[in-house]
């Protein structure tokens, strides 16, 4: 392993989360920008093979170590020529012995006057700086019959075309794709340098929760939370590590945050980040200095308690999942990108017409659960953060933003689909 492979970023600042002095609710974008400006890579780096390396996150540039195409190739089945030797109108040209084939290529060279057959992908013989299309050309099998004229260099490719040696194709922070690895193997590129995949631990905490499967009391819930946010840090592509649910005692939950922090590069956690009496996530992380508790001007959410722990940052969601999804989206899932490498990455919206109307209130941008339907955004019939059903439902985000707005049928709306976010 090389040295390169041994270097580790140095840790996150404990006050990496603090705002402002007299900061009492937080705009959606101000809460961005300073997430921007503060995060940075966290996981070291690896090498593994192409093979391995679909969704990784670059950690270097990428050169080819070939150029594609290698050599100059034909792009079409038909007659190789020398341009020099077309004229204009209908003419002959004897062909040569042999042929120019794919992983066969012709020996030698082309003599004036003469033309060679070749198939499509086949190396192009020295001499030939032209190709016929064989549906243009009637033969015998000893000479070809065609007309003329011929653009110099037609049905060819040049060597290096589409990339050439030593050349740029791929940027460090890049999510590869199969396309990636196409272009990758295609100009000799058997390994890649990435990014570790970031682990990200999920603790849901609260008595009031019950496992799934499990018999609930009639004064639990069932735990909505983690299989949520577990399935989403996969589907983002990162690792993720369930924590299981903490009770509400503080020790117990100081002994989850230390295996957390231990085990992984980020912690989600889900309730507890208030500030009531049962609220111990928030009063563990003040007791470290690091609490940040970020009141942002969004609906759903609010509360949004950072903080980091054993040098470990700390996303503390809302319990309300509906809430702890659109946070998960809007903040944590940008945040997990630049710790993971990848830059910071802004979910692209689509401007679509509003299947509903609806008068919004200044002060708090607002996230709809909605779905496209006939190329209008439609939203869900609830705005209540307890209708879990909508989630299911939606198949993106309309975003409203923090001024008074009102909302007519047929108006443009920003439209995030969950694909925006990588889900």
């Amino acid at each position: 392993m090389s040295k390169q492979n041994e270097l580790v970023p140095p840790p996150l600042k404990n006050d990496c989360f603090s705002l402002p002095a007299d900061t009492h609710w937080t705009p959606v974008s101000e809460a961005l920008a300073l997430l921007k400006e503060r995060l940075h890579v966290c996981v070291g780096t690896e090498t593994v093979p192409l093979f391995a390396a679909l969704g990784r996150v670059l950690a270097e540039d990428v050169v080819a170590r070939r150029s594609n195409p290698p050599q100059p190739n034909s792009a079409v089945d038909g007659y190789g020529l020398q341009h020099a030797d077309i004229i204009e109108g209908p003419q002959t040209l004897p062909l040569v012995a042999g042929r120019s084939a794919a992983g066969d290529p012709f020996e030698g060279e082309l003599p004036s006057a003469h033309a060679v057959r070749i198939l499509t992908g086949a190396t192009v013989p020295e001499g030939v700086d032209t190709v016929i299309l064989q549906e243009d050309v009637t033969t015998d099998g000893t000479a070809i019959a065609f007309r003329g004229p011929l653009q110099k260099g037609s049905n060819t490719r040049k060597a290096g075309e589409d990339v050439e040696s030593g050349g740029p194709i791929l940027a460090k922070g890049r999510r590869i794709t199969p396309a990636d690895l196409a272009l990758a193997a295609a100009t000799g590129v058997s390994q890649l340098l990435v990014f570790k995949r970031l682990r990200v631990a999920v603790v849901s905490t609260g008595d009031e929760l019950a496992e799934p499967g499990q018999d609930a009391r009639p004064d639990q819930i069932f735990d909505a939370n983690r299989p949520m946010l577990l399935a989403m840090i996969s589907q983002f592509g990162f690792e993720p590590i369930d924590m299981g649910r903490a009770p509400d005692d503080r020790d117990a939950l100081k002994s989850f945050l230390d295996e957390a922090a231990s085990s992984a590069d980020m912690i989600l956690t889900s309730g507890g980040a208030s500030a009531g009496d049962e609220d111990h996530m928030s009063a563990l992380l003040n007791e470290t200095g690091s609490m940040t508790l970020w009141r942002l001007a969004i609906k759903p959410g609010r509360p949004l308690a950072l903080g980091m722990w054993a040098g470990t940052p700390v996303f503390g969601l809302p319990g309300n999942p509906v809430a702890a999804k659109v946070c998960t989206l809007i903040f944590a899932k940008p945040a997990m990108d630049a710790l993971a490498g990848a830059g910071w990455q802004e979910p692209v919206a689509q401007r679509v017409p509003a299947a509903f109307a609806k008068s919004k209130k200044a002060g708090r941008r607002e996230y709809l659960r909605a779905r496209l339907r006939d190329g209008r955004a439609e939203v869900f019939k609830s705005e209540g953060s307890g209708r879990i059903s909508g989630l299911s439902w939606a198949e993106g985000l309309v975003e409203l933003p923090d001024e008074a707005m009102d909302v007519q049928e047929g108006m443009e709306v920003l439209y995030y689909p969950y694909s925006a976010f990588g889900l």
